[in-house]
């Protein structure tokens, strides 16, 4: 019985996994946190991180100076705020093409590209204007809902024209993204922002998502000009075709608002203040893309309406809700967890040569690689000896 009672007593004790030792963590578990923190924690992410959160505070900052004139001064005039900016790009920007020579310089760029940039005036400055004017007819909560419709342009955009390849975690980060804009509009519902509901929201929403995919093209227009001509050329071209386009604009639309503003130091400041934003935005936002990508920036300003958000908090009454700091979590997730893997660019198909130039070249390589190496030796006596290997 006992030498039974021992045997069993074995038999558990060997079917029984061996314990690890005590204060020794599972291997596995801990190969996953280092490989999250070697892929998260990087220089580039956190670069990419600070660049994309300076632009989304330009873009705070344009946001506030002009709900701050339409509220205390009833100044709406949106175009005549990018007409200030063009001007700004094309007094800076566009007067250093000037002073190029040779093929980068203005006169060629012009010769060889003014339809295009024309094109691309015409997009810019008509997203700014389409955006704002939205406002006036539909309400807060569909202008941020619908101006995400622009992410998935720009995505559509950039695999057919930069041929740009993303994996399942940029799909996934896009979504996370789009879930933290949803939780701050549900923030802004429940804190009371939705006090209008707009005059004609059908004509509103058309606005915004026009809007929306004249950015992305804008954006992807930019990210193709930024890599592969310059930062400078971009900027400069922008600046005087949008110059002329928003200066016209200007004329025919709200020359009639601008005579009616009551001029002081106030708001020439703040128009002074809008001016020296939009200005960053536009000077900063092609180094960003250069390090990262158009959709990437996309993704990182969605945290703008967050910091109005809490400017607003002090200047305009907002109500705090903590679905904002939720939202403002979930976004950055999001747009962390794009940055950590690189997209991928497809290389164009090339047209084939002809398959007898192609054999014949391939022959000659073939004769090349078997040509037998020649070695020169000088013996004692002078004479030259030539062996082949």
């Amino acid at each position: 019985m006992e030498a039974a009672g021992a045997a069993e007593v074995v038999a558990q004790a060997a079917a029984e996994p061996e314990a690890p030792p005590p204060g020794i963590a599972p291997a596995a578990p801990r190969r996953l946190l280092a490989l999250l923190r070697d892929k998260l924690c990087t220089w580039h992410i956190l670069k990419t991180i600070l660049l994309g959160q300076m632009l989304s505070l330009f873009i705070c900052g344009t946001a506030v100076t002009s709900q701050y004139l339409a509220e205390h001064y009833q100044v709406n005039t949106p175009m005549l705020q990018s007409f200030i900016n063009y001007s700004l790009l094309l007094l800076v920007y566009t007067t250093m093409l000037a002073f190029r020579t040779g093929g980068d310089s203005l006169l060629q760029i012009l010769k060889q590209r003014w339809w295009k940039y024309i094109f691309l005036g015409l997009a810019d400055v008509e997203a700014n204007y389409t955006i704002v004017k939205a406002y006036q007819y539909t309400t807060l909560t569909s202008v941020q809902l619908l101006d995400c419709f622009g992410i998935p342009v720009l995505m559509a955009l950039s695999w057919f024209i930069l041929h740009a390849r993303y994996r399942l975690i940029h799909f996934i980060a896009v979504a996370v993204c789009l879930l933290g804009v949803g939780t701050m509009v549900g923030a802004d519902i429940l804190a009371g922002r939705q006090d209008s509901e707009g005059s004609d929201v059908v004509i509103g929403d058309v606005l915004v998502l026009l809007g929306a995919s004249l950015y992305a093209i804008s954006n992807v227009s930019e990210e193709y000009i930024v890599k592969n001509l310059s930062r400078v050329e971009f900027l400069g071209m922008v600046g005087l075709f949008g110059t002329i386009i928003s200066g016209l604009q200007l004329a025919i639309l709200e020359h009639k608002d601008i005579m009616k503003i009551q001029w002081n130091w106030k708001i020439a400041l703040l128009f002074i203040v809008f001016a020296l934003c939009m200005f960053g935005l536009y000077s900063f936002m092609p180094v960003v893309i250069k390090v990262t990508s158009a959709t990437s920036v996309n993704l990182g300003i969605l945290t703008a309406d967050l910091y109005s958000l809490f400017f607003g908090l002090f200047l305009f009454h907002y109500k705090f809700s903590g679905l904002y700091i939720l939202s403002f979590v979930v976004i950055m997730v999001g747009f962390i967890l794009y940055c950590s893997t690189p997209t991928r660019t497809a290389e164009p198909t090339t047209v084939p040569r002809s398959a007898g130039l192609d054999n014949a070249a391939l022959k000659l390589d073939e004769n090349d690689s078997e040509t037998p190496a020649v070695a020169v030796q000088f013996t004692r006596g002078e004479s030259v000896v030539l062996s082949t290997g």
